[in-house]
């Protein structure tokens, strides 16, 4: 922070006063992840609860791993203080805002100071752990008790809730609630497990156990924001200009948000989160707002990466201003996808809708390149449901979805490189690709698509392979060929693609 605005802990505001950090309310949760995602999310609506008056307490923040000290030390540096601005678009129009997030109290390096995580531990006024340390940061590895400060987040946890448990005698009211926002599947359930592990390789007593799992809520839950971080620096400067001061903790978010939380609605009395405006949903059944993120915006992003780059296309909102792709995108979701779900129809459409702006905002570049990444298994679980739906019914798969599979097969028509890496042509034969996934499914696939090759091209040949794809239960968890007219018309569609980059050649 400048010295432009640095007055004693403060930070010059939108409106040209002095805002400080939450040193003065009681720490009330405690927060495991000092990085972009939670400082965009979670601590954004700590703060607009604050505003409002609906919140009284206030965060400590610790990095999960040790290799966040330096951010930690940034955020410490600053009292706390960083500014977040959210932009993006809001019912078709650009928005742009700028908001201090003034919520920690402290931020601290546990492996440092592990006295002040364990007199946290303790404190009477904490109520909340919060966490985002990755996918792999909810995970076991064995770890001995040694005086030392732990390494991992959950054996922290565990060893956080013995002494706690310790303090209040195994007290009732003293257990906290665990909001782990890690992009897992009922991660609070994989969360609390692991924390039972590592109690049980310490040989905590069973009633520490009893008290785990009788009084600390482990709440399953589902975030959904791109947090895009600090920008550009060319941005960054930009604003510094405007602003009077450098913030190098500076992050940049998307307006939308939505967080589901399995939990009874009664814990909004505790985080007042609805009452403060936000999109939070207190719900019994985490599934609905699972399947249907990973059926449309993740589907669409899986139907559209291997068209797009076949087509020439790098980024997501490109494919969507692109004159054929985006228009078949958005009839995809509304007219294929949307019917195969069992939810009310006006809220899916609306849900879509927001999806499809998300994809249009000018801010940010998603690369096509990255969401094809391990297309195999992200068709497998986010659109092969989706045909399934009707090929179980024996109905062919609607057109547009054919289109999507018959993009995904001509993507993965690869051979290997010299570097070792599997390489694909565009439509138009001018580029090339390179495809990252399973290195086994690779070998098979273009195993199957040389051996094709061998023979005369033709539609014929193009079906046996595609009938062949079809039939790896390795690849879809099921045989495919036999789906009604699945084989014949997705093989149709590749066939003329390739008929058309003949003549194309040709006539050059």
């Amino acid at each position: 922070m400048s010295e432009q605005s640095e007055q004693n802990g403060g930070r010059s505001g939108q409106n040209g006063g002095e805002q400080k950090a939450a040193g003065g309310a009681p720490v009330t949760v405690l927060q495991i992840g000092e990085g972009n995602f939670l400082r965009g999310f979670f601590d954004w609506m700590i703060q607009s609860c604050r505003d409002q008056g609906l919140f009284q307490g206030s965060i400590a923040v610790t990095q999960p791993r040790p290799s966040g000290k330096p951010k930690i030390d940034a955020l410490a540096a600053q009292d706390g203080l960083y500014t977040l601005v959210t932009r993006g678009l809001e019912n078709g129009q650009a928005v742009e805002r700028k908001e201090m997030i003034s919520v920690f109290a402290e931020a601290f390096d546990p492996y440092t100071n592990w006295t002040r995580l364990m007199e946290l531990a303790v404190s009477p006024e904490l109520r909340f752990v919060v966490s985002n340390t990755t996918e792999a940061g909810i995970a076991y590895r064995p770890e001995a008790l040694t005086g030392e400060p732990i390494v991992s987040f959950p054996g922290k946890l565990a060893y956080l809730l013995y002494q706690r448990y310790l303090k209040y005698e195994g007290a009732a009211d003293k257990g906290l609630i665990l909001l782990p926002c890690e992009l897992l599947d009922r991660n609070g359930d994989a969360l609390r497990d692991v924390v039972l592990k590592y109690a049980a390789d310490w040989g905590f007593p069973e009633t520490f156990r009893q008290w785990v799992l009788e009084h600390n809520r482990f709440l399953n839950s589902l975030v959904d924001r791109i947090v895009t971080g600090y920008p550009g620096d060319e941005q960054a400067e930009a604003w510094f200009a405007e602003w009077g001061y450098r913030d190098p903790m500076l992050t940049t978010a998307e307006p939308y948000h939505l967080w589901a939380i399995e939990a009874e609605p009664e814990l909004e009395e505790l985080l007042p989160l609805r009452k403060a405006g936000l999109n939070v949903f207190w719900t019994t059944d985490l599934k609905p707002f699972a399947q249907r993120k990973v059926r449309i915006l993740n589907g669409a992003h899986t139907w559209m990466a291997p068209l797009g780059l076949l087509h020439g296309v790098e980024h997501v909102r490109e494919l969507l201003e692109h004159e054929t792709l985006g228009r078949a995108v958005r009839e995809t979701v509304r007219e294929d996808v949307l019917p195969t779900l069992p939810y009310d129809g006006s809220e899916l459409a609306d849900y879509a809708a927001a999806v499809f702006e998300r994809f249009g905002n000018p801010f940010i570049r998603h690369r096509l390149a990255d969401i094809a990444m391990n297309s195999l298994s992200k068709f497998r679980t986010r659109l092969l449901p989706t045909l399934a739906f009707y090929a179980e019914r024996g109905e062919a798969v609607p057109e547009r979805l054919a289109l999507g599979l018959a993009g995904l097969l001509r993507y993965y028509r690869v051979r290997r490189a010299e570097d070792g890496s599997f390489v694909g042509t565009t439509l138009a034969g001018g580029g090339t690709y390179a495809v990252r996934d399973d290195q086994a499914l690779l070998e098979l696939v273009a195993g199957i698509w040389a051996e094709a090759a061998q023979g005369a091209a033709s539609t014929a040949q193009t079906e046996a392979a595609v009938r062949k794809l079809l039939a790896q239960t390795a690849i879809w968890g099921a045989d495919l060929s036999g789906w009604p007219s699945l084989a014949e018309r997705t093989a149709k569609i590749i066939a003329a693609w390739d008929n058309k980059a003949l003549d194309n050649q040709e006539e050059a």
